[in-house]
């Protein structure tokens, strides 16, 4: 889960308890009304998990793997370690998530009719919330600004009619960017008339969508790029390595402050036998570091920090995109061979981008 999420959860608690529902249901007390704005903000994360695992579903049932799902501020991304293999699939996909979250607008609708009068007023009223948020939900989604589903549909359909989908992708997220900048502009004017909620949320909204816009083209672009294309052609060969019986003060001494690097592969005799990053580092207490050596605290060789030369460079920027890390140990038959880095990348992808500008 993104830390934005924190964010998000204050604001629709804040947004609910002091304006919504004193509003709504003047007779209740402040804690009420808190009590309710936090147990929607929990019912919101669960509504947004399940549009998202939607998504995952028919993913999975056209033969594109998840890696994972991310959720941010306004919604959650779930990585696709490819792009989907026709138009027909995208559109599916996008659309699984509005329809899950009308599915669920409607339990919520049916549920606040069948209490009835019959329950307290503060859980009609958290019911009622989550069916209004929830329907607000699909129907903001569909709006035809990528990356939301609706612009989604829209790339599905521009892929099917030029049968380019970089182009497809290119104008959708023009698309994308455009209304984030109208949802901006509106903040302002709402800031300006003195309606500081309502210009926090369509700013913050803008801003997210012009930022996942930009990129997601951008990703897209470097995949398309990536695709068929070996990871031996983008490595650093003949990368610096550690050996594991060094003491974790002489790998900070003479390795991460001269070199610079967060990540490094450990090796015996030009054997991968682990990796060591500034992650475990941070695991071991400074009085400790000059009695723990690397082999101690290195993690593991497998595929989530490990790729092959011939694999293909894409699944590389997959497994960095979803893992949150900038490096991978590039082996062959257990022989470190190279480093690959997402910096590397971008840099092919910002000359790319460039050029077609």
């Amino acid at each position: 889960m993104d830390l934005s999420w924190l964010v998000i959860a204050f604001l629709v608690t804040w947004t609910l308890a002091s304006g919504v529902f004193p509003s709504e249901y003047p007779s209740l007390s402040p804690l009420d009304y808190l009590g309710m704005g936090i147990a929607c903000s929990v019912g919101l994360l669960l509504s947004i998990v399940v549009h998202e695992f939607s998504h995952s579903i028919v993913a999975r049932r056209f033969g594109l793997p998840i890696g994972g799902i991310t959720l941010f501020i306004f919604g959650g991304i779930a990585h696709m370690e490819s792009q989907p293999r026709g138009p027909r699939a995208e559109a599916m996909m996008a659309l699984a998530g509005p329809l899950s979250s009308i599915l669920l607008g409607g339990a919520f609708l049916g549920l606040h009719y069948i209490i009835g009068g019959n329950a307290p007023l503060q859980l009609r009223g958290v019911i009622r919330y989550l069916a209004l948020i929830n329907l607000v939900l699909a129907g903001f989604n569909l709006i035809p600004a990528f990356p939301m589903d609706g612009g989604r549909v829209l790339r599905a359909l521009l892929w099917a009619w030029k049968k380019d989908i970089r182009k497809a992708t290119r104008i959708a997220s023009t698309t994308g960017r455009v209304f984030s900048y109208i949802l901006i502009g509106l903040g302002m004017l709402a800031l300006l008339s003195g309606n500081l909620i309502t210009g926090i949320w369509w700013g913050l909204i803008g801003l997210f969508i012009g930022s996942a816009a930009r990129r997601s083209y951008r990703q897209m672009v470097l995949r398309q790029e990536l695709s068929g294309e070996p990871v031996r052609r983008f490595m650093q060969a003949d990368p610096i390595t550690v050996p594991p019986d060094i003491t974790i003060s002489t790998l900070l001494d003479d390795f991460v402050y001269r070199y610079y690097k967060k990540m490094f592969p450990v090796a015996s005799n030009g054997t991968l036998v682990g990796c060591i990053s500034t992650a475990e580092i941070k695991e071991v207490r400074e009085k400790e570091r000059d009695s723990t050596t690397v082999g101690d605290v290195m993690s593991p060789c497998d595929g989530s920090n490990t790729i092959a030369p011939d694999e293909d460079a894409s699944r590389a920027l997959s497994v960095m995109s979803s893992r949150g890390i900038s490096r991978m140990v590039v082996a062959d038959e257990g022989r470190v061979v190279g480093v690959i880095t997402l910096k590397d990348l971008l840099q092919l992808l910002s000359l790319k981008i460039d050029l077609e500008e």
